[in-house]
């Protein structure tokens, strides 16, 4: 059968590949075309866009680059249509995805959605789209079905695939391996995830990186991001006497005592390697205070989220500052009770994610619908 795949950051290329590849193994004759990046390319789709092309956040940023993003709805309609798939699978990225959804159902072709935008965090009007639009949807939160079930829409829950891919990323390098290999000393470590956006890495590094001078006893090193030079790292860690890794976060986490990390799915990463954190956001503010106008949840990160209290300390705009960073990081470093008492609800969190193999539990349901028409 044929694959037409979209999406728009570095999770999604990372899910989208992971499920590819179990397709492929359900379906010899699978073809892929898609909209993602590298991981998704070496699964053997033919790349037409890039995700680091697409990475347009808040709301000023988007309406600055409309003309951008126009274009792109009109060269993926054309090219969706001259393909012509079996099925359109949509991973997260919805401001893209529930138009494309919408465009795809019009012209016949089924649409298959994986990992479920965050409606029911903001703009929960929006069901009644994917109700119209998609034929299916599998979720990777377990409270998505319960949301999805009270609005009349029946979903798959399926699991969360990082389970599968920390889980089965298990490395042989030793900690003085990992050291010797990226110049660090020895030195306890503290992970710094200023997430994977240029203009987002420049406002959360220049905050990380302000604390460094009180923890003295302590490296920080930058977990680079896929879609990022390490040139463009390199110009802001200048005479920081920062460090930095590229494409080694799980390896850098692994090694690291605590870790900042923005807001994102690195919150959830950090917490299944069972790394203690504190969670930092700051956007533009404008968008910020748009957002806290839609924005329905009582936290910001996904560990929360699914943990139903705050078990990982949040910094939010103002928030974010030096004072409070310091605070936090020491709280976590030198306070045992604090990392048990963290640790402890990272091992609940994992229990309820549904265990591992959600990327072929997700693959298997796929291709039953498809052969049931």
């Amino acid at each position: 059968m044929r694959y037409y795949l979209i999406a728009g950051e570095a999770s999604g290329d990372l899910h989208a590949s992971n499920l590819m590849r179990e397709i492929k193994i359900l379906d010899q004759d699978a073809v892929f075309r898609c909209w993602g990046g590298d991981l998704m390319r070496q699964q053997g789709a033919e790349l037409v866009k890039h995700y680091r092309d697409l990475a347009f956040m808040g709301f000023m940023e988007v309406v600055s680059h409309l003309p951008t993003i126009l274009k792109n709805f009109n060269l993926c309609e054309h090219d969706l249509l001259a393909f012509h798939p079996d099925v359109l699978i949509l991973i997260d990225y919805p401001g893209f995805n529930l138009r494309m959804a919408k465009f795809a159902a019009k012209h016949g072709i089924r649409v298959f959605y994986y990992i479920s935008p965050q409606l029911w965090a903001w703009r929960s009007s929006r069901v009644k789209n994917v109700k119209k639009w998609v034929e299916k949807m599998f979720v990777i939160l377990p409270f998505e079905q319960d949301f999805y079930n009270r609005h009349g829409y029946r979903v798959d829950y399926v699991g969360h695939p990082l389970l599968d891919v920390i889980n089965g990323d298990e490395r042989a390098v030793t900690r003085q391996e990992f050291l010797s290999a990226n110049g660090l000393t020895d030195r306890p470590l503290v992970a710094l995830l200023p997430g994977s956006r240029s203009m987002e890495i420049k406002k959360m590094l220049e905050i990380m990186m302000s604390i460094r001078d009180c923890f003295t006893g302590y490296q920080f090193v930058v977990a680079g991001a896929p879609s990022i030079s390490g040139d463009f790292y390199a110009e802001i860690l200048r005479d920081s006497g920062v460090g930095l890794v590229m494409n080694q976060t799980y390896d850098l986490l692994s090694q690291s005592a605590a870790a900042l990390v923005t807001s994102g799915t690195a919150t959830l990463e950090t917490a299944l390697m069972g790394i203690p954190q504190i969670v930092c956001y700051r956007g533009n503010h404008f968008s910020y205070l748009i957002a806290r106008q839609l924005v329905k949840v009582k936290f910001i990160s996904l560990v929360n989220l699914i943990s139903g209290k705050m078990l990982v300390p949040e910094l939010i705009q103002s928030e974010l500052n030096r004072e409070n960073l310091v605070h936090e990081l020491t709280a976590i470093l030198e306070n045992e009770s604090v990392r048990e008492a963290m640790k402890d609800g990272y091992t609940a969190l994992k229990q309820n994610l549904g265990g591992h193999g959600a990327s072929k539990r997700a693959a298997t349901l796929m291709l039953q619908y498809l052969q049931e028409k």
